[in-house]
């Protein structure tokens, strides 16, 4: 090979390398295809619950409504969960949960002694309060009653509304069945725990929304419901002169009101924990005040 020929080839070798070294450069330094997204902020995050999972709830039927509420809006954040809310009542509340039958059991008054003794693993999360309200027939016309002449109606004393100012009618007594967490409250803070039971001709019914129905129906009836209950159909009698109102029940003016509980055997864990967080925190208690109930947080 002459000198020139030699000196070709180291050229065309220095050019190939410095063509290797200028891609290798552009690679290096080449941007990303797109912005990293950045996490998403405490603020802004839903309520987790472990991915699946089911949770069975069962007993008051005050509770039922304002738990399917909260179990719907729990779903919309977390949509792999599944929340079965069923009534029954109170006591079957109580005994599905304190057995295990059940996630969470549902009471609208407070959990006995007796159940207390019975269950001890038991635990109660009071997540609202309510007032009973006494309602009547639209076209009764009286608007008000004292405390004892709302425990003589329905202990049978106090038998036609003109004893209490209104017309010459026959009392039409509409009461819950036994077993409601709702009759329970209203016999211990209206009847009095040694006073007089509700007349055994009262009509029974097994839940508010019958309760609401009857009386809304049945000229010159008088029941008692949750406040989460009340609409244009019944009309609410002031007790002993205060409104049924939530501020009234909120402030304590209103003589009428209970807790609304919910119970699990043994401490909550995994997706229960979950639901009863969501519905303790601002968001849960902010629909159980939409929903016509007292938030306890």
């Amino acid at each position: 090979m002459n000198a020139r020929n030699g000196l070709f080839v180291v050229l065309a070798g220095l050019l190939a390398l410095s063509m290797l070294a200028t891609m290798v450069g552009c690679q290096a330094t080449a941007p990303t295809a797109g912005p990293t997204q950045a996490p998403a902020t405490s603020a802004s995050a839903p309520t987790q619950a472990p991915a699946g999972g089911s949770i069975s709830v069962a007993g008051s039927t005050t509770v039922q409504p304002l738990a399917e509420k909260l179990a719907e809006a729990f779903k919309a954040q977390n949509p792999e969960v599944q929340i079965d809310v069923q009534g029954g009542g109170s006591s079957v509340g109580v005994k599905s949960a304190g057995e295990g039958m059940v996630d969470i059991g549902t009471a609208s008054r407070e959990v006995t002694d007796e159940e207390k003794q019975t269950y001890p693993d038991m635990r109660v999360f009071e997540i609202a309060r309510d007032g009973i309200a006494v309602v009547v027939h639209p076209e009764v016309a009286v608007d008000g009653l004292t405390k004892d002449q709302v425990r003589d109606i329905f202990a049978g004393t106090i038998t036609n509304w003109n004893e209490v100012g209104g017309p010459d009618k026959p009392i039409v007594v509409v009461s819950r069945e036994e077993g409601s967490g709702t009759r329970a409250a209203f016999e211990e803070m209206v009847m009095g725990k040694d006073g007089p039971v509700i007349v055994d001709t009262a009509i029974l019914q097994p839940s508010n929304g019958a309760v609401r129905t009857t009386v809304s129906t049945t000229p010159d009836s008088v029941g008692f419901l949750s406040f989460g209950y009340l609409d244009q159909s019944v009309k609410a009698l002031k007790m002993d002169g205060v409104e049924a109102t939530e501020a009234n029940a909120l402030s304590g003016a209103y003589p009428i009101v209970r807790p609304l509980n919910m119970l699990t055997k043994g401490e909550p864990t995994g997706v229960v924990k979950a639901w009863l967080d969501f519905i303790l925190s601002a968001a849960g208690q902010a629909i159980v005040s939409e929903e016509g109930y007292i938030p306890v947080k």
